[in-house]
């Protein structure tokens, strides 16, 4: 029984941990064990991804519980969760911001990322993976795979996460892990190895039987103990039934397991043990665990997975890095304390005490009072103070080595993605990608007094979180901020109300629109020739503009830029210059000055003088060239569209169809799920403002839906108002 400071009056003790033996997938009983070494091989960090509502804080909480960070569960509904600090996250019951935390379990140090689940705030998600090691997705058992749980799992195979899957909720109404399991291999393209078999149904629903071991592990509300023993008999048939297939799975997969299970006719615990981390490290399988975060069900073996599947810094590559100065092939780092220190930036917070730096040590050490290089801008940064991180509380440590993931003070300037290195070998590694916004509305402060205090405001938030943008509207001079959708700008437009004090009024969401080609050019020749006086300035470039497909693109890069030019007719640098210039042309197009995108540029002939042509020329060169290849070609305007997955009751069905008719949705599925009725379609973006008021309206407050940015598509002649 874990130490209860409730009745002892004291603090919980930092040595509470369970022993996992070896082998094991799951811990057989709670023990004290020595704390986390520290050590790069000790060391988890680890991800919680989900869709909104899935659990996944739930699941955080039951972790920090379990291992004596915390005393209490912390409960959404209640407002009193670790990770969920944020007055607006405790007021909406969602996680907006994604929070770091660090506890120890059986030897080994988790640092733990609770991220969110909403759509809006996916740019968060995608920093905390580019530094992860290893992830839990959470599955709610009766919705199974939902639209933001195959976008954060795209952004998980994009960076190579391994991840266990946790299907959540096992004891509510219509849970349905095989149905979960089926959804993983049709919607998400992966094996779904499922390790534990259900013990009860829905209220019923006590515990699991571990398949690997093929012993039973039970949980009861009178204490937060599990217990080991028997698969009961009721179960034993189906139990060995399951076994059986998850050895045929595994061995299908794994050629170690294969010799065993033709030599043997079976898998021993030891080798599925084994073949499953490998095939969990090499992305080939998931293993699938199944609780309820909730009741207190399957968070140890949930755990003991992770430690024993979920790689280590140790067991993941090298970071490769390129030289501020040198070459493109970049430069590897390995996870060693005794490597030149460099680390990524992925998050930057500013509290009232001063702005905290959250920072990925990939290599080397870092300790307290070191002087840092921001290697990206060229500047020195002061380490202060290193923090190990719970949430908004924080502890001092002397020093970080490869593999942590801490929060630093002192560091002023450095943004998230920048890489903070030893000055004498210096480093940028890859940051992560930023999102282009897509909702913009106009910010004003009420007051004239406030207009400045209000543009720091605005910075702040920019410099905290990369994926909202700050510009002035050269036409009307407001302020324009700009986010991932409407609730993203509703959040940022509190925080300025609540932390600085400011009355400000917010306009009506307008979408950022942007602009193609659907016709070529072929043969644009442009000189770019100006003399007044000392060097002249001469560049010659022809260039073929085509569109890519699909129209604007794949959402990533905007622009495709090659070069067919022989001979050294255009030397190598000025062929950069005149990528740049083109770039530099993509930012207002002729249609209505909005950004352009989804073009492929071929340079395909040059020529330059030998004292005036220079990169400065062939940059222009190749801006006014686009330029006036995007006049004579034809053009489209294009508007965001969103996946729509709405959620009603069947009677509800037929008002919910016209309303997404009636708001140029193109229906694209339904399907029946116990009384209620799952419709997804593809509506454009500004036609979803107020759509949540409207749903509830028309489904007497039953209907519910997600929406997720897939992509641009052409719009109406007329730009849509919103709703």
């Amino acid at each position: 029984m874990r130490n209860d400071p409730t009745r002892t009056g004291t603090t919980v003790r930092d040595d509470i941990r369970t022993t996992v033996p070896t082998g094991s997938a799951v811990p057989a009983v709670r023990t004290a064990v020595p704390a986390g070494t520290g050590t790069p091989a000790a060391v988890r960090n680890l991800g919680i991804l989900a869709h909104v509502d899935a659990g996944k804080t739930t699941v955080t909480e039951r972790i920090l519980y379990l291992t004596g960070t915390t005393h209490k569960r912390g409960e959404v509904h209640d407002g009193t969760t670790v990770t969920d600090f944020d007055p607006q996250e405790r007021d909406r019951g969602i996680t907006i911001f994604a929070a770091a935390v660090s506890c120890d379990w059986d030897g080994h140090r988790i640092n733990l990322i609770d991220t969110p689940g909403h759509v809006d705030f996916a740019d968060e998600v995608e920093r905390s993976l580019r530094v992860l090691d290893g992830a839990v997705a959470v599955f709610d058992a009766v919705a199974g795979v939902e639209p933001q749980t195959e976008s954060v799992w795209r952004q998980a195979d994009r960076y190579g996460v391994p991840r266990i899957a946790f299907v959540n909720k096992m004891d509510r109404a219509g849970a349905d892990l095989d149905a979960t399991a089926a959804a993983i291999r049709d919607r998400l393209g992966t094996v779904p190895l499922v390790a534990q078999l259900p013990i009860g149904r829905e209220d019923g629903f006590t515990g699991v039987v571990d398949l690997l071991r093929m012993r039973a592990l039970t949980w009861t509300s009178a204490d937060d103990r599990v217990t080991e023993g028997p698969v009961p008999a009721a179960l034993a048939d189906e139990a060995d039934r399951r076994r059986a297939l998850l050895a045929e799975a595994v061995a299908e997969l794994h050629l170690g397991a294969l010799e065993e299970f033709y030599t043997d006719g079976t898998v021993t615990a030891g080798t599925l043990t084994t073949a499953v981390r490998e095939l969990t490290l090499d992305g080939a399988a998931v293993a699938v665990l199944c609780g309820s975060a909730y009741r207190d069900i399957g968070i140890e073996p949930l755990l003991a997975a992770v430690v024993e599947w979920l790689p280590s810094p140790l067991g993941v590559p090298p970071v490769r890095g390129t030289a501020p100065d040198g070459p493109d092939d970049g430069e590897l780092r390995a996870p060693d304390p005794a490597e030149p220190f460099a680390g990524l930036v992925f998050k930057v917070t500013a509290t009232p005490t001063g702005r905290l730096t959250f920072l990925r040590v990939y290599s080397g050490t870092i300790g307290r009072g070191d002087t840092v290089l921001d290697a990206g801008a060229r500047r020195t940064e002061r380490i202060g103070r290193i923090l190990r991180v719970r949430a908004d509380r924080h502890t001092d440590t002397d020093r970080a080595v490869a593999g942590d993931i801490v929060a630093v003070v002192g560091v002023k300037a450095a943004r998230a993605g920048a890489t903070l290195c030893a000055p004498a070998a210096p480093l940028v590694l890859e940051p992560p990608g930023v999102p282009e916004p897509v909702v913009s509305a106009a910010v004003e402060a009420r007051r004239a007094l406030d207009t400045e205090r209000l543009a720091v405001a605005l910075a702040r938030l920019a410099d905290e979180d990369p994926s909202l943008t700050v510009r002035t509207d050269p036409e009307t001079g407001q302020t324009v901020l700009s986010g991932m959708g409407e609730l993203h700008l509703e959040v940022a437009a509190e925080r300025i109300r609540r932390e600085q004090g400011l009355e400000i009024t917010v306009g009506r969401p307008r979408v950022a629109y942007r602009e193609t080609v659907v016709r070529g050019v072929r043969g644009l020749v442009h000189r770019h020739v100006k003399q007044d006086g000392g060097a002249g300035q001469y560049a010659h470039v022809v260039i073929d503009v085509e569109p890519l497909d699909p129209p604007g693109g794949d959402g990533g890069d905007p622009l495709e830029f090659t070069s067919v030019v022989t001979g050294g007719r255009v030397p190598k640098e000025y062929v950069r210059a005149v990528e740049a210039g083109c770039r530099d042309a993509l930012a207002d197009g002729p249609l209505g000055g909005h950004p352009v995108t989804g073009l492929r540029v071929v340079l395909t002939d040059g020529a330059t003088h030998p004292k005036d042509s220079s990169e400065l020329a062939f940059r222009a060169a190749g801006r006014f060239a686009l330029r006036a290849a995007l006049r004579a070609a034809g053009l489209v305007l294009l508007e965001p569209v969103a996946e729509v997955t709405v959620t009603v009751p069947d009677d509800a069905v037929g008002p919910v169809l016209g309303d997404l008719a009636a708001r140029r949705g193109r229906v694209s599925g339904s399907t029946a799920r116990g009384g209620t009725s799952v419709v997804t379609a593809t509506v454009p973006l500004a036609e979803l403002f107020g759509y949540a008021t409207r749903l509830r309206g028309r489904t007497r407050g039953r209907g519910t839906f997600t929406a997720r940015p897939t992509g641009y598509a052409p719009a109406p002649p007329q730009p849509p108002t919103a709703d």
